[in-house]
C-alpha cells in the first residue's frame, strides 16, 4: 500500500514537471508585444506615417525649386533650316529695278543665352515660403503620429482589458466546475438533489458561453490592434503580461494649449498665407535680371554644319547682354483684389485657430473630469473585488459545511465574475481617460518610453 502512494505521488510529480516543460515552451513560443513596440512597428508600418515622412522629403525638394528662382538659368538653342523656295524682292537703284534673292538655301543658328534674377520679390518670398512649408509638413507629421500613437494605445488596452476579462471567467469556470464535481460526488452517495447537479451544468453551460464570446472579443480587438500597427491581421501576437498602475500625478501638473501639434500645424499654415500675400503683393513690384546672349549662325548654299567658307556657307559669331526691367503701372485692380482675397484666407483661420483653441481646452477640461472620475471607480471596483472574493471563499466553505444552499454559491460566484468584470471595464475607462489627457496636454509622444 505504501509503494502504491510513492508511485502515485511520483507519478504526480512528472506530471506536474511536464506540464512545467510544456508550459514553459509554449510561452517561450509567443510574441510579446510591449506598448512602446507596438508604437514603434505603427510608425514604422502605418500609410499614414509613411505619407507623411514622404510630404517631408517632398517639401525639401520644394526648397530646390524656390532656390533655383535666385539662380542664373541657362539655355541652350540650335536649328537648322533649308529653303527650297526662296523669296524674292525687287530693289530700285536709280529707275533701274533687279530683281534679288533674298536668303540662302541652308541657314542655322546655335547659341546659348543666360538669365540672372537681380531683384524679384517673389522669388525672395517664394524661398522663405518653400521653408515654412517644410517646416509645416515636419509639424504635420507629429500631428499624424500622435494620432496613430492614440489609435495603438488605445486598442493595445481594449485587448489587455478584453483579456483580463477572459481570465475572469476562465476562473469562474474552473471554481463552478469544482462545485460541480463536489455536488456530483454528493449526489452519487445519495446526500445532495439531482436538481442541484443540474443547476449547476446549467450554469457552467452559461459560463462557457459566456467564454468563447470574450475568445471572440479577444481576436477581434487584436485584429484591430494589429491594424493600427500595420502588421499582417494573421501576425500571431501576445501583450507583455504587466499591471495597469494608475498615475494621480498627472492631475498635478497643468498644460499649455499653445503647444498642441493642432494649434502649431494652424500656426505655421497662417505662416504660409502670409507669404502667399506677400508673394502676391510682390506683383506690384518691379523685376530687374540681367540676359546675355551668344552664338554662331551659318547661311550658305550648301548643308551648313559640315561646310565653311571655302564651300559657299559663311559662319559669323554673335553676342549681346542686356538689362531688362519690368515695371507694372495699371492690371485694373486684379493684383489688388488678389491681395484682398489673400487677406481674408488669413482671416478665415484666425478664426479656425480660436474656434480650435476653444476645443482644445474643452477636451482638456473634460478629460482632466473623466480621469479623476475614473480613479475614484477605479478604487470602488477595486474595492469591490476584495469584498467579493471574501464573500465567495466564506459562502463555499459554508455549503462543504451545510450552512449555505447550492443558490448562494452560484450567486456568490456570479458576484465575484461580475466584480472582477466591473473592475477590468473600471481600467479601460481609466487608461482611455488617461489617453485623452495625456493627448489634451500634448504629451503623447511620452507613451513611447513607457
Amino acid at each position: 500500500m505504501k509503494r502504491k502512494r510513492i508511485t502515485a505521488k511520483k507519478l504526480k510529480i512528472g506530471i506536474a514537471a511536464a506540464f512545467m516543460i510544456f508550459g514553459y515552451s509554449s510561452v517561450s513560443a509567443q510574441q510579446q508585444i510591449s506598448l512602446q513596440e507596438a508604437i514603434k512597428q505603427a510608425l514604422q508600418n502605418k500609410a499614414e506615417a509613411k505619407k507623411a515622412a514622404l510630404q517631408v522629403k517632398k517639401a525639401e525638394y520644394k526648397i530646390d525649386e524656390a532656390r533655383a528662382g535666385a539662380l542664373p538659368q541657362v539655355s541652350a538653342t540650335g536649328n537648322i533650316t533649308y529653303n527650297p523656295i526662296i523669296q524674292e524682292s525687287v530693289l530700285d537703284f536709280g529707275g533701274q529695278r533687279t530683281v534679288v534673292k533674298m536668303g540662302q538655301p541652308w541657314t542655322s543658328n546655335i547659341s546659348a543665352s543666360v538669365y540672372q534674377t537681380l531683384f524679384d520679390q517673389r522669388v525672395f518670398t517664394g524661398l522663405k515660403a518653400a521653408k515654412s512649408t517644410r517646416e509645416f509638413y515636419i509639424l504635420n507629421s507629429q500631428l499624424t503620429n500622435e494620432q496613430i500613437i492614440e489609435n495603438v494605445a488605445t486598442a493595445y488596452y481594449n485587448v489587455f482589458v478584453q483579456e483580463e476579462n477572459l481570465k475572469t471567467v476562465e476562473s469562474s469556470y474552473t471554481n463552478t466546475e469544482k462545485v460541480r464535481n463536489i455536488i456530483k460526488s454528493l449526489v452519487d452517495n445519495g446526500l445532495a438533489k439531482e436538481i442541484d447537479l443540474d443547476r449547476t451544468n446549467v450554469q457552467l453551460t452559461n459560463i462557457s458561453s459566456n467564454k468563447q464570446r470574450l475568445i471572440n472579443g479577444v481576436d477581434l480587438a487584436k485584429n484591430a490592434l494589429k491594424f493600427y500597427m500595420g502588421i499582417p491581421i494573421d501576425t500571431e501576437i501576445e501583450l507583455e503580461e504587466r499591471e495597469i498602475e494608475p498615475k494621480p500625478e498627472l492631475l498635478a501638473s497643468v498644460t499649455n494649449i499653445e503647444n498642441r501639434s493642432e494649434i502649431k500645424v494652424l500656426e505655421k499654415q497662417k505662416e504660409l498665407l502670409q507669404y502667399n500675400k506677400k508673394a502676391t503683393e510682390a506683383l506690384l513690384y518691379p523685376t530687374v535680371g540681367l540676359q546675355g546672349n551668344y552664338g554662331w549662325y551659318g547661311v550658305g548654299g550648301k548643308f551648313p554644319l559640315t561646310n565653311g567658307l571655302n564651300n559657299g556657307v559663311n559662319w559669323s559669331d554673335f553676342a549681346s547682354i542686356g538689362l531688362n526691367v519690368n515695371i507694372p503701372i495699371f492690371t485694373g485692380g486684379a493684383t489688388k483684389a488678389k491681395i484682398q482675397q489673400a487677406e481674408i484666407d488669413i482671416q478665415d483661420l484666425n478664426q479656425d485657430i480660436e474656434n480650435t483653441k476653444l476645443s482644445l481646452n474643452l477636451d482638456y477640461e473634460n478629460s482632466v473630469t473623466n480621469i479623476e472620475n475614473a480613479l475614484i471607480n477605479l478604487k470602488s471596483m477595486k474595492e469591490n473585488v476584495e469584498l467579493a472574493e471574501k464573500v465567495q471563499k466564506n459562502t463555499q466553505s459554508n455549503y462543504q459545511y451545510g450552512l449555505a444552499n447550492l443558490t448562494e454559491v452560484l450567486d456568490a460566484e456570479n458576484a465575484l465574475t461580475q466584480a472582477k468584470q466591473n473592475h477590468a471595464n473600471a481600467l479601460l475607462d481609466y487608461k482611455q481617460a488617461e489617453i485623452k489627457l495625456i493627448k489634451a496636454k500634448g504629451e503623447l509622444n511620452t507613451l513611447q518610453n513607457q
